[in-house]
């Protein structure tokens, strides 16, 4: 794992773009957030953006794996790591039908916290909004 740098967008557009449960946004504007990266010896393997919202809360705004990278840890080490180096109360959002990442994220001690109906860009679909708290 490690900062991200912006050599690293066009990788991290290719993950993103790999991952259709992942939000779209522009990568472009990660830079002006916290931006990980976990590296494999064969490229990036995914990546997490994140941003402080006041001293000890944060939010994690986008996480995705490479295709032949997931089921393997790399996104539990990423969300670990930030857990880790920002301690306090975490928030995320999560598709209400994307039922793999809310197992994982139930494991990691994320709770469901509320949902917003249509909240992603179809319209159609839920987001869940779960939250750690470190003590």
């Amino acid at each position: 794992m490690r900062a991200a740098a912006p050599c690293d967008l066009p990788a991290i557009l290719a993950i993103q773009t790999s991952s259709p449960e992942a939000a779209q946004w522009e990568v472009s504007e990660y830079l002006a957030y916290h931006l990980r990266v976990a590296v494999s010896p064969s490229g990036l393997a995914g990546f997490v953006v994140a941003r402080t919202l006041v001293p000890g809360e944060s939010e994690i705004l986008n996480l995705a794996v490479a295709p032949e990278f997931r089921r393997q840890g790399v996104a539990r080490a990423l969300i670990e790591g930030w857990l880790r180096d920002f301690p306090g109360t975490v928030f995320l959002e999560v598709r209400a039908s994307n039922k793999t990442a809310q197992k994982a994220y139930k494991c990691l001690g994320f709770q469901d916290l509320i949902t917003r109906p249509e909240y992603y860009d179809s319209g159609s679909e839920s987001g869940i909004v779960m939250k750690f708290h470190s003590c």
